[in-house]
């Protein structure tokens, strides 16, 4: 079982479309970001980013 399925994602791709709807940020964006931290940061480094651009965004 994958880390995404434990947390209730089929695959990291659902996974990425969720934040991207969470957070109210393209999926692109989302990807984006999420290639350049890579997948150890799925969970954690991810989400931070994902606030302070949301933040910065706002």
């Amino acid at each position: 079982m994958t880390s995404y399925e434990k947390e209730g994602f089929e695959s990291r791709e659902e996974y990425l479309k969720s934040l991207s709807e969470d957070y109210g940020i393209s999926y692109i964006e989302v990807k984006l970001l999420s290639d350049l931290l890579g997948p150890s940061e799925d969970f954690d480094g991810l989400i931070n980013a994902l606030e302070d651009y949301e933040n910065f965004k706002g």
